[in-house]
């Protein structure tokens, strides 16, 4: 192989896709990500078997091959170089010569024998999305998903296609987020697909890139997303995820209307006066005013108060400050909604758009 690229692009794809392989991979090629020339195109894929990612570029070919580099090396050499040309070529001893301008390296490689196979999403059904339009519904969706929960199916986000209409819903048990977007799909199709987070939180930071059409591939095993250059196919998690319509509520006693970001301001002031083992702020309604306190025998005692559009008896209910954080953070209006029944149902936070924000009360705080 001997290839001479563009060393700018070369780095920002190689950073990409570097940060697919894993820290402790389960056999020493995973550690490498692969590279191939062929066709007037250098062709990057990394994998943790869970993930694979690829990548290509226009590159001048002067001779075909493939060799796997230590990811972490060759991205952190290439990063360095201020040349904008690199040239690459191996020898049968799999040592990798990297030129750029008067510097000169030699990297060890190793063959791409038993490097994994990239799957085949050819025969999946497709459809597309606007890149601004699927990063916004995944952030606003995915933050609600739980982290390393032994219930492994809510480590993920739930993708609902249903025609034209795709829902996604995320919970860790103690809130939910449910995000709805139209999409232009190929042929009418309706499936449920269980992203694992890992590979959401890719998607969004180095896949989807700017004023782009997605195009993302669904097969019962796996989804793919490209976007430009790049495609991102990850292994779908299997189980039963929770009955999210059981969790939303579907009546209330009443409906408030809170300005957003005053709202965050308090929350922040107000959850100084928690702690890891009660994380609970008290919201008190009385006619025209919210007043949020919280109270730990070790710190002290928080209150403060906002004006709202109230008229009925005083009410009293508690959320995790955290939470409902995180879901006004995500919000897009000015003002929220938010819908209450009883101290001990679930409240519902909506906005002008589709999203539906559900946040599980929480009990009293104690001296």
């Amino acid at each position: 192989m001997r290839v001479v690229s563009a060393r700018p692009e070369l780095a920002m794809l190689v950073g990409k896709i570097q940060n697919i392989v894993s820290s402790k991979p389960v056999i020493p090629v995973l550690a490498n990500i692969l590279v191939e020339a062929y066709n007037d195109e250098l062709i990057i894929s990394a994998s943790d078997l869970m993930v694979s990612m690829r990548a290509k570029m226009e590159a001048n070919i002067l001779e075909e091959g493939a060799i796997t580099l230590p990811a972490r090396r060759f991205f952190q050499l290439i990063r360095e170089l201020t040349s904008e040309e690199v040239e690459l070529s191996i020898s049968n001893d799999e040592i990798v010569s990297i030129q750029s301008g008067d510097s000169k390296f030699c990297l060890n490689g190793m063959s791409k024998i038993g490097f994994p196979t990239f799957p085949d999403l050819s025969e999946a059904t497709h459809f597309s999305v606007h890149s601004d339009r699927l990063k916004e519904v995944l952030s606003r969706s995915a933050f609600a998903a739980a982290r390393e929960d032994s219930r492994h199916v809510l480590n993920g986000v739930l993708m609902m296609v249903d025609n034209g209409e795709v829902t996604f819903v995320a919970t860790d048990g103690k809130r939910l987020a449910k995000v709805s977007t139209s999409v232009e799909l190929e042929h009418p199709h309706r499936h449920d697909y269980l992203i694992p987070l890992k590979t959401v939180e890719e998607m969004t930071r180095s896949v989807i890139s700017n004023e782009e059409v997605v195009r993302v591939s669904l097969d019962s095993e796996r989804i793919g997303v490209e976007s430009g250059c790049v495609l991102l196919i990850t292994k779908l998690l299997s189980g039963e995820y929770p009955d999210v319509d059981r969790v939303i509520p579907k009546e209330h006693r009443f409906k408030i209307a809170l300005h957003r970001e005053e709202l965050m301001a308090l929350l922040k002031q107000v959850a100084l006066f928690t702690t890891d083992r009660s994380r609970s702020v008290c919201f008190i309604l009385t006619p025209g005013e919210l007043t949020l306190t919280a109270r730990a025998s070790d710190i002290g005692e928080g209150r403060v108060s906002m004006p709202v559009d109230y008229s009925g008896e005083t009410f009293e209910m508690a959320f995790n400050p955290f939470s409902f954080q995180d879901v006004l953070r995500h919000s897009t209006d000015e003002t929220v909604s938010l819908a209450l029944t009883t101290p001990c149902d679930p409240g519902l936070v909506t906005d002008s758009t589709s999203a539906q924000y559900v946040i599980m009360p929480m009990s009293f705080y104690s001296a």
